[in-house]
């Protein structure tokens, strides 16, 4: 839930913490609007406007009473007198008269949020009385929790700092199950959802007039699996979310203790059962480290095929045989590395200065062991995706020891690699410059090796880029690959 906060940030007199404490409000008074059956408004006031509505939510356990949007809008004239009233006495304030809307019987309250002495803000309760029926004691017992949160508002006491505020799946809401604790732990009051879980845990018997934390207690199998903050949870003493497992079902519990000037004189507790997600969660994960370990074994075979073909070259007479073979186990070992890093993560996106920052320095020693070669890496690559580490990884490798082997031919000399990643017409794109200070571009054409081969179709084919060869200024060989991440 947003809050509309840009209208008042010129005159909105707030001490330390109290803007993160209305944002803390929003975020979690959708709780509110389930219990009291009714759509809440936040309202700040506004020179011009009187007051402006910072924020709306909707109930979901009844129809709303607005349909229509009114956020950033200032307040109607009939309400504002009640805001008035509640933003002065700090107090929540009932409208005397019943508020119509659109043919709909309302019951309007406002409600100051004060925290240090001061007024931040007024929420607006508004709920339909249109049904004739007779409330249930389920209905009663949500608005009694609803005025009692909202009591705690008016006293600075809710929203507390140490709820949570992490988006863990499976937060438990008010129609997934709620139970209503004395100040001792004992329940007052369990919803049916609220029974149905903890049924389905394995306990068969009313909740009601029990200890929650005696009946959680018999639920548990082996208490050395036990979450630490449970006991606090179960007895309505923290703010805080547990869980609790048994016979294969998980349910997430969350504590909202009750408080008045004084003390703690009881607590909310939302229960959901959450099975599914957490069976769910635990596939995903048994995927991701089966992915990890495919990577580490594809890695550790890539490794065993360059060792094979390193132990084959030194079984050859002819230097080209030999040559041919050192280049193809390079041209392995950096697919494998490509693995390696794969293995070590959980997305399918590698990032790409760590693994070229080892690869490109060892491809220019690796083709230069009787030389000087000085080695120049600027730009970032940032995270790129798999499918394009490896063809990317090999082409680097590829024109790196061309540059060593073709463009400094034997003598002592610097190859560099930038990396520019920047917005163009089509989305993002990475431009990849190889340059070296060698002896540059031959004057006549020439047939191209192996490995520019290998550039070329890698390039085109699986980068869907472009390469170009030009003379660096200076002296050398400069060359640029433009490739889109657009999409990637």
């Amino acid at each position: 839930m947003a809050i509309f906060t840009d209208p008042i940030r010129e005159h909105a007199d707030f001490g330390p913490g109290d803007a993160e404490w209305l944002h803390l409000l929003v975020g979690d008074w959708q709780m509110v609007a389930d219990l009291a059956f009714a759509d809440l408004a936040l309202w700040f006031p506004h020179p011009e406007l009187g007051y402006i509505a910072l924020a709306h939510v909707r109930p979901s356990t009844t129809h709303t009473a607005f349909h229509s949007d009114f956020v950033g809008e200032g307040i109607r004239s009939d309400l504002q007198p009640l805001v008035d009233k509640a933003w002065n006495s700090r107090s929540i304030e009932r409208s005397s008269e019943t508020n119509w809307n659109s043919e709909m019987a309302l019951r309007v309250e406002a409600v100051p949020m004060v925290r240090n002495g001061r007024t931040l803000a007024v929420v607006t309760t508004h709920m339909d009385l249109s049904s004739s029926r007779m409330p249930s004691r389920l209905e009663l017992t949500y608005r009694q929790c609803a005025y009692d949160l909202l009591r705690m508002g008016t006293l600075g006491l809710w929203p507390d700092f140490a709820s949570p505020t992490g988006s863990r799946r499976g937060a438990p809401r008010v129609g997934d199950g709620l139970i209503r604790l004395d100040a001792d732990g004992v329940v007052q009051y369990a919803s049916p959802n609220g029974v149905s879980a903890f049924r389905r845990l394995g306990d068969g018997e009313s909740l009601e007039g029990r200890s929650l934390a005696e009946v959680t207690a018999g639920l548990l199998k082996d208490r050395r699996l036990v979450d630490e903050t449970l006991p606090l949870v179960v007895t309505g003493r923290m703010p805080w979310r547990s869980e609790i497992e048994s016979r294969g079902v998980s349910l997430s519990l969350r504590a909202i203790p009750l408080r008045d000037e004084q003390q703690r004189f009881g607590a909310l507790v939302l229960c959901r059962d959450v099975s599914e997600l957490r069976r769910r969660e635990m596939e995903l994960v048994t995927k991701d480290a089966t992915i990890r370990e495919i990577h580490h074994r594809v890695k550790n075979n890539l490794q065993t095929v360059a060792a094979l073909l390193r132990m084959q070259s030194r079984r050859m007479v002819s230097d080209e045989a030999k040559q041919g073979l050192e280049q193809a186990m390079r041209r392995v070992a950096t697919i494998a590395l490509v693995h390696e890093t794969l293995s070590q993560g959980l997305t399918q996106s590698v990032d790409f200065d760590e693994l070229i920052g080892r690869q490109f320095r060892l491809s220019a020693e690796v083709a230069s062991p009787s030389q000087q070669v000085r080695t120049e890496r600027s730009g970032s690559f940032g995270e790129l995706p798999s499918d394009l580490a490896t063809p990317l990884a090999l082409v680097i490798n590829e024109l790196v020891t061309n540059a060593v082997e073709h463009g400094l031919e034997g003598r002592a000399g610097t190859v560099w690699l930038v990396a520019d990643r920047s917005e163009g017409d089509d989305g993002e794109e990475l431009t990849v410059t190889i340059a070296d200070d060698g002896v540059g571009l031959p004057q006549t054409p020439h047939v191209e090796g192996l490995g520019l081969q290998i550039v070329r179709t890698l390039v085109t084919s699986e980068l869907g880029g472009t390469i170009t060869w030009e003379r660096r200024e200076g002296g050398g060989t400069e060359v640029k690959i433009r490739l889109s991440l657009a999409g990637k």
